[in-house]
């Protein structure tokens, strides 16, 4: 599977981001990266080639829901996927995300051929 569309990863942890671009790169994905939601949203905004953001939802300074809301609000960036990746895996965590505006929902530790499936209704 080879994609022309990137994904952009936005995690605040560099080590998610390491080992989630190892995975998905061997996988035939090209990512880039992002180490918090401003930055992410910027690269959004400037890379029309990202198709697909994997958005870690807690994050120091704005956290993954402010961030969805933000790119849901701008026009330009509106309608790219958002697949939260989140530690949260609560009852109610789900919907709650959903209902903030992400299309789909994977919860750490990933499991890669579920997120991978997910990738690939979005980008193919």
């Amino acid at each position: 599977m080879i994609s022309k569309k990137k994904v952009l990863i936005i995690d605040d942890d560099s080590r998610n981001i390491f080992a989630l671009s190892a995975v998905l790169r061997a996988r035939g994905f090209h990512c880039v990266s992002a180490s918090g939601a401003l930055e992410g949203i910027n690269l959004l905004i400037n890379d029309s080639g990202i198709g697909i953001v994997l958005m870690d939802m807690m994050m120091p300074d704005m956290d993954g829901y402010e961030a969805i809301d933000k790119i849901r609000s701008d026009k330009k960036i509106a309608d790219t996927p958002i697949i939260a990746v989140t530690a949260q895996a609560m009852v109610g965590d789900r919907e709650k995300t959903l209902a903030a505006g992400a299309n789909n929902y994977a919860s750490k530790p990933i499991d890669v051929d579920f997120l991978t499936n997910i990738l690939n209704e979005h980008l193919i």
